[in-house]
């Protein structure tokens, strides 16, 4: 087995820079993937994949429930702010990030609006903050001065970290003494079994082959924490959405179609389509993470995102001082007019 990545840390100060960097391309009208104001509704949305997964939006297109409207992949993201930053500039037309940094985004100045809910939480699918099994950590503060490997910092598990520590009493100074790290996924594991790190955060498969593995358990996850949630949206371009009303609903409404179809689907049956459309698509990935796969874990019919979803975040990102209290209204960030799921 290689040996593990050396967790390193990355400036926040780094991350909001290129969200000032998106909303400057945006605003210098360097999109590409905006429609081009003709009249006739852009019908082929550019978009980003992921390695071995299957989005909603692609099961959605392969249901048929896209109708006219087809998806074309232009490669796969490497992380939620950045799918949601190419969206941002034209590089694609949608992009799907936790709803904290879709906020840092719009934060940002870019003028963009989450459409529907893309993941969550629930039983069957949520992160876990995991521990040795002989460690001594059993509490929030039991976490001053410990490294915990994540990742990606600034986003929805350094926020889920933050709300721990705070609901269970840390004060500011003592919770700055919690080292967030970036470890990749694929390394979490290892770097906590060797100890260079003393929590790591494991979801999906990673957290389910770790736990078959024995020799760890969680200190707390969060769906523990917050009960089962929507955590991160499909967002576009105002602009977008100005000019491509039919398309956007289609394309929502579909995705909304997709989600009803994963929870009323037997898991097999499931399983098994994603997996086809793995292998349809003929770009020679690993289908063994499919095969553990249980839910999207979105918590809302259809995948309407109610404004307790983007409130929770903007009162932490608020009381963090990386948005102004009170810059945004929960409505002010996203829409559920194109979700007609269930309307007739």
């Amino acid at each position: 087995m290689p040996a593990a990545s050396t967790p390193t840390t990355t400036s926040r100060r780094q991350f909001l820079t290129l969200l000032g960097i998106s909303a400057a391309a945006v605003s210098c009208g360097t999109a590409t993937a905006n429609g081009g104001g003709s009249g006739a509704q852009v019908e082929t949305l550019k978009y980003q994949g992921a390695v071995g997964a299957v989005t909603l939006p692609e099961l959605a297109a392969d249901l048929g429930y896209l109708e006219d409207v087809t998806l074309e992949w232009v490669g796969n993201t490497t992380s939620g702010p950045q799918d949601i930053q190419s969206a941002a500039t034209g590089q694609t037309h949608f992009g799907s990030a936790f709803n904290g940094a879709v906020i840092k985004l719009a934060a940002g100045k870019a003028p963009i609006k989450a459409v529907i809910s893309s993941y969550g939480s629930d039983q069957y699918s949520y992160a876990g903050y995991f521990v040795l099994e002989d460690s001594p950590i059993r509490s929030a503060r039991d976490l001053i001065g410990k490294k915990v490997g994540m990742n990606t910092l600034g986003a929805h598990y350094q926020a889920l970290l933050d709300l721990y520590l705070s609901r269970n009493g840390l004060s500011k100074a003592d919770a700055a003494k919690v080292e967030a790290l970036v470890v990749p996924p694929v390394n979490t594991e290892q770097a906590l079994r060797a100890r260079q790190i003393e929590v790591g955060v494991l979801t999906g498969i990673l957290r389910d082959k770790a736990l078959a593995s024995g020799g760890i358990r969680p200190l707390f996850t969060d769906v523990e924490l917050l009960g089962p949630f929507s955590a991160g949206t499909y967002i576009m371009t105002e602009r977008f959405i100005k000019q491509n009303p039919d398309t956007v609903r289609t394309f929502v409404t579909g995705v909304a179609k997709a989600i009803e179809w994963s929870r009323t689907t037997p898991r097999e049956e499931a399983v098994a389509r994603m997996t086809e459309i793995v292998k349809k698509r003929g770009r020679n990935e690993d289908t063994t993470a499919l095969q553990y796969w249980r839910s999207f874990g979105i918590a809302e019919t259809g995948g309407r995102i109610p404004d307790a979803e983007f409130q929770l975040w903007l009162d932490w990102l608020g009381e963090r001082g990386e948005i102004k209290q009170g810059q945004f209204k929960p409505s002010d960030l996203y829409t559920n007019e194109f979700n007609s799921y269930g309307k007739g």
